[in-house]
């Protein structure tokens, strides 16, 4: 069953020199760019992340220092991709817990503001964990019918993003209302109800320190200490978290937000 669109969906996958967000580089950047009328456009890319990849990553995607010694850097090509992405929705395979916020905070450190507001996103790895909990492998055979290994090699970006646009595709089709008979196994096929499916709660900053646990709730904090507390009560009763927050090593979205609520709540 085709995805219903009314405006161009960016299906991507990152390869990065490590899992914090704060720190971490982008190596390598692939997507499909699919449009409403169904046309597809396929761009991988490879990025100089301006720093060694460690040892572990090279060994696990297969990129290494040499393969991105001449490529452009993040810098050099966040223009370009900046007005390929500007105005489209997203999805990814666990993109809304790191390949997004990742990808966010390397615009912000060149300088560049996308505005994500209005932009819906679909992670097919929510999907996946909701209705069959496993990974990317299992996912592709159990929804695409083969082995991934058969017709991909992992942990390349331009490999898993073709896989994960499959996935979703196979999970749009089998959690169809065609294909089910209880409700709660039907899979919305709209970007505005799979975007509700993907983010229960509405995350403030895109590295989700902070989230709207319900609509109309407070920001709350969703980690240390203060886990559960509002923003707005914490920073009245302890001044010095702000301080703390902004010398940390958060990402820069994440600190932007927090000025954000502080000026909000003109604290």
């Amino acid at each position: 069953m085709a995805l219903k669109l009314d405006r161009p969906l960016i299906v991507f996958d990152l390869e990065t020199t490590g899992l914090d967000i704060a720190t971490a580089h982008i190596i390598q950047i692939a997507y499909i760019k699919v449009l409403p009328t169904g046309e597809e456009k396929s761009v991988s890319q490879l990025i100089n992340p301006g720093m060694p990849i460690p040892e572990v990553v090279q060994e696990l995607t297969h990129i290494t220092d040499d393969m991105v010694k001449d490529q452009p850097t993040f810098k050099e090509v966040a223009n370009g991709l900046y007005e390929e992405f500007n105005g489209c929705d997203f999805a990814g395979f666990n993109s809304n817990n790191y390949d997004v916020p990742l990808l966010m905070e390397e615009f912000a450190r060149v300088g560049i503001t996308f505005d994500m507001s209005g932009v819906r996103l679909i992670d097919a790895f929510t999907i996946f964990t909701k209705m069959e909990p496993r990974n990317l492998a299992a996912a592709y055979k159990h929804y695409c019918g083969r082995k991934m290994e058969e017709d991909f090699q992992a942990h390349l970006a331009d490999q898993d993003t073709a896989a994960t646009w499959a996935v979703l595709k196979g999970e749009l089709e089998m959690y169809s209302a065609d294909n089910q008979k209880e409700e709660d196994r039907i899979l919305p096929q709209d970007l505005n109800a799979l975007h509700k499916f993907c983010n229960p709660c509405q995350k403030v900053d895109f590295a989700g320190k902070f989230v709207i646990p319900e609509e109309g709730a407070e920001p709350v904090i969703t980690f240390g200490k203060h886990k559960g507390k509002t923003v707005h009560e914490v920073l009245l009763k302890e001044p010095g978290y702000y301080t703390w927050m902004m010398q940390g090593d958060f990402t820069l979205n994440t600190k932007q937000m927090l000025t954000a609520l502080k000026l909000k709540y003109k604290l």
